[in-house]
């Protein structure tokens, strides 16, 4: 899965990925550094070899953060019941998503039509809101003035990046 997952994406690691590569690889067996360099080399065809100073330091904070040790006869990484733990979360959790991942893609564009009807319902809750301004606290007020505009930035900021349809004026 994991070559399949690198053919895909090429050099462009997630942000994450390599603690959680970490933490899964130690799931198997005891590494040491160099060992757990080569095998992210080895599975990734050599799509990616992780430097030792992106190791090094991570190997270090998951020993801080009390989910691996390092073991004194032979200077490998191992999971201690922390790190198993949150290991079998993160598996749980790819599960979880990978399930719902394959129902997105099978409903295809249905997700527009979500998409539509959800936008449908925004407008009909700002409609509302709206139309009680004179029922509102000025905190309220302030917050769906805060909430709008931050909406309204966000629309802006998507056009000039190019991913928007229309330009949204905030003024």
């Amino acid at each position: 899965m994991l070559s399949e997952w690198l053919s895909r994406v090429g050099s462009s690691i997630p942000r994450g990925f390599s603690r959680h590569y970490i933490l899964t690889i130690l799931k198997d067996q005891p590494m040491t550094g160099k060992e757990i360099i080569d095998k992210a080399a080895l599975q990734s065809e050599g799509r990616w070899r992780p430097s030792p100073g992106l190791i090094y330091p991570l190997l270090g904070r998951l020993v801080e953060e009390g989910l691996i040790e390092e073991r004194k006869e032979d200077g490998r990484y191992s999971l201690t019941k922390k790190g198993l733990v949150i290991t079998s979360d993160l598996e749980s959790f790819g599960n979880i998503f990978q399930k719902q991942l394959d129902v997105v893609m099978r409903v295809g564009s249905l997700g527009k039509f979500v998409t539509m009807d959800l936008l449908e319902r925004v407008a009909t809750i700002g409609s509302a809101l709206s139309s009680n301004l004179d029922r509102m606290t000025a905190e309220e007020r302030e917050k769906y003035r805060e909430f709008l505009v931050n909406e309204l930035k966000k629309l802006d900021e998507q056009e000039k990046n190019g991913t928007g349809k229309e330009k949204v004026s905030v003024e």
